[in-house]
C-alpha cells in the first residue's frame, strides 16, 4: 500500500469541517485510500454498485441512517443523495467528521456540492500518484529510466503492477472515460470526435494553446473546443498553465500552456510506447516539460498550498517554463529533457532575474535529465530530474 500524500490533510479537515469532498480523475486511488485509511471507522458506500444506487434512490433517508460516519463512493451516480446529506449535517452542525464524499464526474459534481453543501465541505484534489509517493514504497522505481518513468505515468494499477500492460490498460481507461464520464453530457454529441479531441490534446501538451487551431483540426467550432476543453479540465484530465500575469515592463504571450495531467495517458495517446522512440521523437521535451509541471503541481494539491504557478514568456523570446509564486517571490524554471547541461542553459532565466524584481531573491534552476546539481553562475542552479522530482 502506498501512503498518499494526501492523507494528512484530510485527516486534519475531518476535525473542522462536517463533510470532506475528495475529487480526482478515475482510478487516481480515491477508493483504496479511503478504505486503507478510514474504512474501520466510517461505513463504505460505493454508488457505482447498481443495487446500492438503487437503495439510495428509493430510500435515500433510510440508506444515508447509519450509526457511523459514513464514505459515499463516487456520489455522482446519485447526485440528489446531497440535499439529504445536507440536512443531517444541519441537523448535527457541531458534529465534525461525519461525511467523506468523492466523485470523478467533477463538472457534474461540484454543482451539486454548490447547491447543497456549500460551507460545509473542504474540497480537496486526488490525482494519480506522484513521484514521491512511488519510490517512498517501491524503491525500484528508482532504477527507471526518464523516459520509462514517462511511458508509465502515475495511475496507481500500472505503478503497482508492473506486468499490467500499459497499452491495454490506457486504452481500457479512455474507453471507460468516454462511456461512464462523457457519453450523457449534452456537449458532446459524437464520442468519436471527442476521442480525436483527446488525443489533440495529448498532442499538443507542454505547448501554448491555441484554440482556433485545435478546433480546426479536429472539425469542431472554437465555442464547442472551448467547452469541451473545459470538461477535460474540470474532469482533471487537462491542466491550463497561465502565464505570469503581473507587469513586469515587457510584452508577454497571454495564452495559457495546456498540460496533460498523466504523462503515461499523453504518451499512450500519442502513440509512443517504447523508450527509444519516445526519447527521439519530437514530443520527449514536451512530455518532459509535462512530467515536471505536473509533479508541482501534484504536491502543492496533495498538500493543501495555494497553486499559484505560471509560466513567462516574452514576445522576444525570453522564457521560463515554470514560475512559482511564493509571497510575492518569483523562483524560475527551465525544463530539458537532455542528460547533459551546458552554461547556456541559464541564459534565460539569468536575464529574468536580472530583469524581474521579483524574481531577484528567488531560486532560478535548470532541471535537466540527467544526474547531479552544481551552479551554472548568475545565480542559476542545475539539478537532475530524480532529485527535482523527490525534493
Amino acid at each position: 500500500m502506498i501512503r498518499r500524500q494526501l492523507t494528512k490533510l484530510i485527516m486534519e479537515a475531518l476535525k473542522t469541517f462536517p463533510a470532506i469532498v475528495i475529487t480526482g480523475p478515475r482510478q487516481a486511488g480515491k477508493t483504496t485510500l479511503l478504505l486503507h485509511e478510514f474504512g474501520g471507522q466510517f461505513e463504505y458506500r460505493s454508488l457505482e454498485d447498481l443495487d446500492i444506487r438503487k437503495q439510495a434512490i428509493e430510500d435515500p433517508r433510510k440508506f444515508l441512517n447509519s450509526s457511523k460516519p459514513m464514505i459515499l463512493d463516487e456520489i455522482q451516480r446519485a447526485p440528489e443523495l446531497l440535499h439529504y446529506v445536507k440536512t443531517l449535517i444541519d441537523e448535527r452542525r457541531e458534529v465534525n467528521g461525519q461525511w467523506i464524499i468523492t466523485g470523478s464526474q467533477q463538472f457534474q459534481l461540484m454543482k451539486g456540492i454548490a447547491e447543497s453543501l456549500a460551507g460545509r465541505a473542504a474540497i480537496l484534489g486526488l490525482l494519480p500518484l506522484s513521484y514521491g509517493e512511488i519510490i517512498g514504497s517501491d524503491h525500484d522505481w528508482r532504477k527507471k529510466s526518464l523516459p520509462g518513468v514517462v511511458l508509465r505515468g502515475g495511475y496507481p494499477e500500472l505503478v503497482t503492477e508492473p506486468e499490467m500492460s500499459r497499452n491495454t490498460w490506457c486504452g481500457s481507461y479512455i474507453n471507460s472515460y468516454l462511456d461512464r464520464d462523457i457519453r450523457d453530457l449534452k456537449q458532446v454529441g459524437d464520442l468519436r470526435q471527442f476521442e480525436i479531441f483527446v488525443r489533440s490534446c495529448a498532442v499538443r501538451t507542454g505547448t501554448i494553446l491555441d484554440l482556433s487551431g485545435l478546433a480546426s483540426d479536429v472539425g469542431v467550432s472554437v465555442p464547442t473546443a472551448k467547452a469541451w476543453l473545459s470538461m477535460l479540465i474540470t474532469g482533471n484530465q487537462v491542466y491550463l498553465l497561465s502565464p505570469y500575469y503581473k507587469n513586469i515592463g515587457k510584452r508577454l504571450i497571454k495564452s495559457p500552456k495546456i498540460y496533460f495531467m498523466d504523462t503515461g495517458l499523453a504518451s499512450y495517446l500519442m502513440g509512443m510506447d517504447e523508450e527509444s522512440i519516445l526519447e527521439n521523437s519530437p514530443y520527449y521535451g514536451p512530455l518532459v516539460e509535462t512530467l515536471v509541471v505536473i509533479e508541482t503541481l501534484k504536491k502543492m494539491r496533495h498538500n493543501g498550498e495555494q497553486e499559484m504557478l505560471y509560466y513567462l514568456r516574452t514576445r522576444d523570446g525570453v522564457e521560463a517554463d515554470l514560475v512559482i509564486e511564493k509571497g510575492g517571490i518569483l523562483d524560475l524554471i527551465e525544463i530539458k529533457s537532455g542528460e547533459t547541461v551546458v552554461p547556456a542553459h541559464a541564459k534565460h532565466l539569468a536575464r529574468l532575474r536580472r530583469d524581474v524584481e521579483a524574481a531577484r531573491e528567488g531560486e532560478a534552476r535548470v532541471v535537466y535529465g540527467g544526474v547531479g546539481r552544481g551552479s551554472l553562475g548568475s545565480g542559476v542552479q542545475y539539478v537532475g530530474w530524480k532529485e527535482w522530482l523527490m525534493s
